[in-house]
């Protein structure tokens, strides 16, 4: 997938003035927040599960080279292949490799944001192979020519079921459709006989299980359970951050997951795939493969962000996030989008190619407050502002201005000389209502939005007065 995330700002103008999308971006608001918030209090201890899903998470980035080995290990006594990839472009070779191996013609898929990384669909093209997505947001965006996802659970989200109706009509040649019922039996209709036809089914891995070898799929379609089941070959396909330890953690994870995304006790399908089919089995893949994929997670777990990668793609944070509720998905340009995908891109892709995104924050606490494995986002996208700052990567004036306002603060007569001067300077620029419309130098920030005037006092002047009035601080 191709980086646009140094286009930030602009993208960002385009969504806010999109109506469609503004109107389409209302069900984060209001679904998702409020299915969350309606799913945790099933549980008799919410807060302490999140602990032991950050334990988890924590305790297997701690030694992840330990249970990557273990896994490993694990998966090749059941029959299944490992395979390790450095970058995007090894991973889809070894898939190319796979697929050359064993004559394979079609690829049935279901959601994999690494494959997103690596642009695999496309590699599997222009191999000569087709390839259909199976997860009904992929699917859409597949037919759409190719839209990038713009929500890690439902990559379509940003969709109307009126734009979603158009298209189907219009690539499927069938007759428009109103209800969500009927548009999903014809999905259904269209991707069977793929599944009947395919010879490799490719998949993404919510955990990869050191214990036993296993990948564990999430989904709400059934679709993973068929394309990794039907096809005689399985690749499946994540980041070797994925890995847990036990199956025990994975069920203290799955508390977690579902309620985090989409405000379900469970999810409708949890696959355990462990191996390859047995003598006698009538279930299961004749080659089972599984591509662990590095990217940059090596350099992300040796710096100061590393607790990002607990992360196990809830997509909480966004959905919470009053930024990525405006601006959408698309406006982060890259496969990861909201306080997460802040954070991740930067790192991944270098900082230097996503310089707004740690600043596409309001450090409101929200994404932190909802993490069901408690990744300090707020905390980790200010260590990426820092990081720009000591790089030289921000424009000359905001680190010009940086530099001054130290310089002053350091100095207290000189700071409480120059905010008397501007508490008094922002008062005379207040309306008849007392606020604020406009602000020199910052028209970008308050084109967007108004600011009560201050008092016209410092808050060291108002302090002295009330306490020399006998008033106790």
């Amino acid at each position: 997938m191709q980086v646009a995330s140094i286009h930030f700002k602009a993208r960002a103008h385009d969504g806010l003035t999109d109506a469609q999308l503004q109107k389409n971006l209302v069900k984060f608001k209001t679904k998702f927040v409020g299915a969350r918030k309606a799913a945790i209090v099933e549980l008799d201890d919410f807060e302490g599960t999140r602990d032991a899903g950050r334990d988890i998470r924590q305790r297997s980035l701690d030694d992840l080279d330990v249970w990557l080995a273990r896994f490993e290990e694990a998966a090749t006594a059941r029959g299944a292949t490992v395979l390790f990839a450095q970058t995007p472009a090894e991973a889809n070779k070894l898939v190319l490799d796979i697929a050359a191996r064993h004559g394979v013609r079609k690829i049935i898929k279901s959601k994999s944001m690494v494959s997103e990384e690596s642009a695999l669909d496309h590699a599997i093209e222009g191999a000569g192979m087709a390839v259909v997505e199976t997860d009904l947001g992929e699917y859409i965006l597949q037919i759409n020519n190719y839209e990038p996802p713009s929500h890690l659970i439902g990559p379509a989200l940003h969709k109307s079921k009126d734009e979603v109706a158009d298209l189907f009509a219009r690539k499927h040649g069938t007759p428009h459709k109103d209800a969500i019922e009927d548009l999903t039996l014809e999905a259904r209709a269209v991707l069977r006989e793929h599944y009947l036809t395919a010879d490799m089914g490719i998949s993404g891995g919510n955990f990869f299980v050191a214990e036993t070898g296993s990948v564990v799929l999430v989904t709400n379609e059934g679709n993973a359970t068929l394309g990794t089941t039907l096809p005689k070959v399985h690749v499946a396909i994540s980041g070797i951050e994925k890995v847990v330890p036990t199956l025990e953690d994975v069920a203290t994870l799955m508390r977690l997951l579902p309620r985090s995304a989409t405000g379900q006790s469970i999810s409708n399908y949890v696959d355990i795939l462990t191996g390859t089919k047995g003598e006698g089995e009538f279930h299961g893949v004749e080659h089972m493969y599984f591509v662990l994929v590095d990217s940059g997670r090596s350099d992300v777990l040796a710096s100061d962000v590393k607790e990002a990668l607990r992360c196990i793609r809830c997509g909480a944070c966004m959905n919470h996030c009053p930024v990525y509720q405006h601006v959408g998905g698309h406006a982060y340009g890259w496969v990861y989008p909201g306080p997460i995908g802040s954070v991740l891109t930067p790192m991944y892709v270098g900082l230097e190619n996503a310089p707004d995104l740690p600043q596409a924050s309001t450090l409101c606490n929200a994404c932190a407050t909802v993490c069901p494995v408690r990744i300090p986002l707020p905390e980790l996208l200010r260590k990426l502002r820092e990081h720009e700052y000591t790089e030289d990567l921000r424009p000359w004036h905001e680190r010009a201005a940086l530099r001054m306002w130290a310089w002053v603060a350091l100095r207290p007569r000189l700071y409480a000389w120059a905010s008397r001067q501007g508490v008094r300077f922002l008062r005379k620029r207040a309306d008849a209502r007392g606020m604020i419309r406009k602000l020199p130098f910052a028209t970008g920030w308050s084109n967007g939005r108004d600011m009560p005037a201050p008092a016209g006092r410092t808050f060291r002047d108002l302090y002295a007065e009330r306490t020399g009035n006998g008033v106790r601080s």
